[in-house]
């Protein structure tokens, strides 16, 4: 198995590190790349978009060609997760911000997203949240997006504070929060079971 971790912008080391741990632990083989090309995510079984500046994120992924790669790849029934930033990108519908920064979402999850739904990065913040088929888990928030809904196929499978934090629909993953930032690989793990399913 290849995931493809997008390396523009966010924790993209800590996401390497933190899905190489996971495939380990499921005894699954493969690499994990870090991927800044369109050609880098050739032969790719899964992509992970890590946080960072949603509006920049998007030009880099237009500009090098890989926004239609990823497109190409969901619709072959790959998994992508996404992270805050990442978990914009994936949305079918954005907010106000989104439209004025002329963002370029992804639209490959059937929900609508609130770019800086829970504050500036000052108002950053630890929480516990139950997230289905996983449990308890610390989830960092860090200028980070809410799931405000959802329709067709994708489902929320976590909220804090009445707003959804986490969605899925087939091998997506979309995460207001930041699961690379803890020694918890859980979610990792869901994402690379339910990617590698076929």
């Amino acid at each position: 198995m290849k995931v493809a971790v997008i390396s523009f912008q966010g924790d993209v080391f800590e996401h390497i590190r933190m899905t190489r741990d996971a495939m380990k632990e499921l005894g699954i083989e493969g690499s994990v790349v870090a991927a800044r090309r369109r050609k880098d995510l050739e032969g790719a079984d899964a992509a992970i978009l890590p946080g960072g500046e949603s509006t920049t994120i998007s030009k880099r992924l237009r500009a090098s060609g890989m926004d239609e790669k990823l497109r190409k790849m969901a619709g072959e029934g790959k998994g992508i997760m996404g992270t805050c930033a990442g978990c914009i990108l994936l949305a079918k519908k954005g907010d106000d911000e989104v439209e004025k920064t002329d963002t370029e979402l992804l639209g490959l999850m059937d929900m609508e997203i609130d770019r800086n739904a829970f504050g500036r990065q000052r108002e950053s913040f630890e929480t516990e949240l139950d997230v289905e088929g996983i449990g308890s888990v610390n989830a960092v928030f860090i200028r980070a997006p809410a799931i405000l809904r959802t329709w067709g196929d994708c489902r929320i499978i976590s909220e804090f504070k009445g707003m959804g934090v986490a969605a899925v629909q087939g091998k997506l993953m979309a995460l207001s929060f930041h699961p690379e930032l803890t020694d918890d690989n859980r979610i990792h793990r869901e994402f690379l079971r339910n990617a590698s399913e076929d």
